[in-house]
């Protein structure tokens, strides 16, 4: 009895609690800042840690940036505190507002897992501020969680401390249990801007800085680049030692096609000890994230450039199953798959193909409709995709008749579905070819905008300039709302919202749930009119466009994400994925940009993302990712060299012990995609942005 009363005096003496974070506890001076900010912020409200000692200093960093930062001496104290938060109420009224994810009730917050390029940004016609975490604080922050948060009803930001936990897929909530045990530093930057082009691309300021203080170094280290190794690995594991699993060939109408399955996971390695239990059915895919066209078109750069036969052969077969597609008035399909059965074995069921002698045509299920894949409608977005990747086959790699007129017949039909408003539909019903409820004035279009630009500078028709102008035309709405809206945003994985936020912004944020890939889509459609046209009105909003993505992009390295991150993306603001396999679908378009633009920082980002690409692959080459695999599937060896996850922390943490890490490869998502990537960008670019 008497040792618990010593334990109980001894915590009453040492340590301090505190329940909640007490905002109106000090107060920073505006009119004390070495720059003048009076204009711009309204108050910083600072809350207190318990009763630890407090103190502060505001830094000029130059003329329109300055750092605050925030000190507690505990005095040897614990504080048990759940929640610490200081408030920035700007003084102006915001017009579009922007955060790295949402945060639809007062209890949700942006955790600090999905810290890639952390912003909180608002702006009006006249000014605007962004507030930026100081990370070289984070990263010695220890055990001590950071957020962020934007109330755009309040006109409010708050940055602070606590401990979350995951809602949905994926939100963050704050939860109790903060314990502070050392004196704690805490700082962020403000970036003021009033300039005209600053503040009609709010997204660039940020950007540099954040670039420049931390991004920069970090890519000079990694420098020079030789990523032909993760090029040998993936098709080593894809055509050799995997190759059962992998690819896939048979006959079609008496033509001989094959490809890389859609999807494969651990249980199919040669060196698993159990069952095999395939994860979805066994299927190839040519749709906006999973098409074994793009990935061929990689395959065929190699094999020519390494005068590798069977590898073209390969390349070539994926090519002729692509043909093989049966076209519906000039739509046609998105996947080929195969019946699928169960079978118990030993009182446990797997999931088993019935192979490719009984096979179908169907359209992605991830769609608002159904998740038959035989009864999903033809997506617009994922033929135009397609086709687009015909033309760029026929004009960049062999003059294959066959594609183009395959790629024609759909435009064509394209052109009959247009609205007056310019938009293209969302989705076509299979039997009746007539569009459906969702996403028919999204930027889906841009998609199709590229496309038939494409198909006008090879075929000189100008009804199909002119369609694509005007469906660019339609999408410049999305920009300026930022209304980044896609199949994805949706009907994937993270269907938060659905349907209920469709069309409509969450209010507390003033933003609108949002995914990069559209604005990847808008971005290139853009750079594509201003190739078409000559105006630089494309090209100035395909910057703007281009620099709302990259704040999706890692800027730096947290020390809380167990693989190399920096240059990784992300993929919306409602989801966790770091290092996603989009970055080797955008690391050419970014390239793009700084060559035309001459910035260097699009060039770096560029590099980066496409090396992050790779990051996830298991191979001697990434040990932290390799530890981090071995952790969670032991029975790895050198046959696995190449597997590759589409991205890391995807459910919304990390762990030392591998939490993050994945069970499955998606070759057109995955390995495949980013070796595509890179034959790509080799072609184009040249060895020399690698060294």
């Amino acid at each position: 009895m008497k040792c618990v009363i010593n334990v109980f005096l001894l915590l009453f003496f040492f340590c301090s609690y505190a329940l909640s974070s007490n905002v109106s506890k000090y107060e920073i001076e505006i009119d004390k800042f070495p720059v003048d900010y009076s204009s711009f912020i309204e108050s910083i409200r600072v809350g207190g840690l318990g009763d630890a000692e407090f103190s502060s200093e505001i830094i000029e960093v130059d003329k329109n940036i300055i750092k605050v930062a925030i000190h507690f001496d505990l005095k040897g104290k614990i504080i048990r505190q759940d929640d610490w938060q200081v408030q920035i109420k700007p003084k102006f009224k915001p017009i579009f507002n922007w955060a790295p994810h949402l945060t639809p009730s007062d209890n949700h917050i942006i955790a600090q897992h999905v810290f890639r390029t952390p912003a909180l940004i608002a702006v009006n016609q006249q000014q605007g501020i962004v507030i930026i975490p100081d990370l070289d604080i984070l990263a010695n922050a220890g055990k001590n969680k950071w957020y962020m948060d934007m109330d755009a009803g309040k006109n409010i930001f708050l940055l602070g401390m606590s401990e979350s936990r995951i809602s949905d897929h994926v939100l963050y909530e704050r939860c109790p249990g903060a314990i502070y045990d050392r004196n704690v530093e805490f700082g962020f930057y403000i970036i003021k801007y009033e300039e005209k082009e600053e503040l009609e691309n709010p997204f660039r300021c940020p950007l540099k800085f954040m670039w420049n203080r931390w991004g920069h170094d970090l890519f000079i280290r990694s420098l020079p680049l030789n990523l032909e190794p993760y090029v040998k690995y993936t098709y080593d594991w894809a055509f050799n030692n995997w190759k059962n699993s992998v690819w896939q060939e048979f006959v079609i109408d008496g033509r001989k096609v094959g490809a890389p399955v859609f999807i494969v996971n651990t249980t199919q390695s040669p060196n698993y000890p159990g069952e095999v239990n395939e994860r979805e059915f066994r299927s190839i895919w040519n749709q906006a994230w999973f098409s074994s066209l793009r990935s061929a078109s990689g395959l065929f750069r190699y094999a020519k450039r390494t005068a590798n036969k069977d590898l073209l052969e390969k390349a070539i077969l994926t090519k002729e199953l692509a043909l093989s597609f049966p076209q519906k008035n000039g739509f046609f399909y998105g996947l080929i798959g195969t019946e699928m059965y169960e079978e118990k074995l030993n009182g446990k069921k797997y999931n088993r193909s019935k192979g490719w002698d009984v096979y179908f045509w169907g359209n992605s299920n991830r769609n608002p409709y159904t998740w038959d894949a035989k009864q999903s409608p033809f997506h617009i977005l994922d033929m135009s995709w397609t086709a687009l990747l015909m033309l760029r086959w026929y004009d960049e790699l062999e003059k294959d008749e066959r594609l183009l007129s395959y790629a024609e017949s759909y435009g064509r039909a394209l052109l009959g579905v247009q609205y007056d408003n310019g938009y293209f539909p969302g989705w076509l019903d299979v039997n009746t070819l007539q569009p459906m409820e969702y996403l028919n004035d999204s930027p889906e279009t841009s998609l199709s905008v590229t496309f038939l630009l494409k198909l006008y500078e090879i075929t000189g028709k100008e009804e199909y300039r002119a369609a694509a102008l005007k469906g660019m035309e339609a999408v410049k709405e999305v920009i300026t709302e930022g209304r980044w809206e896609d199949f994805e945003t949706y009907w994937s994985c993270c269907r938060i919202g659905t349907p209920q936020w469709v069309g409509k912004k969450v209010v507390r944020n003033n933003m609108y749930k949002q995914c990069n890939f559209s604005m990847f889509w808008t971005t290139e459609a853009l750079l594509e009119c201003y190739h078409t046209t000559g105006s630089s009105e494309y090209l100035k909003l395909g910057q703007r466009v281009l620099d709302e993505m990259l704040m999706t992009q890692a800027s730096w390295q947290p020390p809380y994400i167990y693989v190399n991150g920096v240059g990784g993306f992300g993929v919306m603001n409602a989801d966790g994925e770091w290092n996603d396999s989009r970055g080797s679908l955008f690391s050419e378009i970014i390239l793009q940009y700084g060559k035309l633009l001459n910035v260097s920082e699009y060039m770096e980002r560029g590099v980066c993302a496409l090396k992050t690409s790779f990051e996830m692959m298991y191979c001697p080459q990434n040990l932290d990712a390799k530890r981090q695999w071995e952790k969670v599937w032991p029975f790895f060896d050198e046959r696995d060299y190449g597997f590759t996850m589409e991205n890391y922390g995807h459910g919304g943490s990390s762990s030392p012990e591998g939490d993050g890490m994945g069970e499955f490869t998606i070759y057109d998502w995955g390995n495949g995609a980013a070796s595509e990537a890179y034959n790509r960008i080799l072609d184009k670019f040249g060895k020399q942005i690698f060294e």
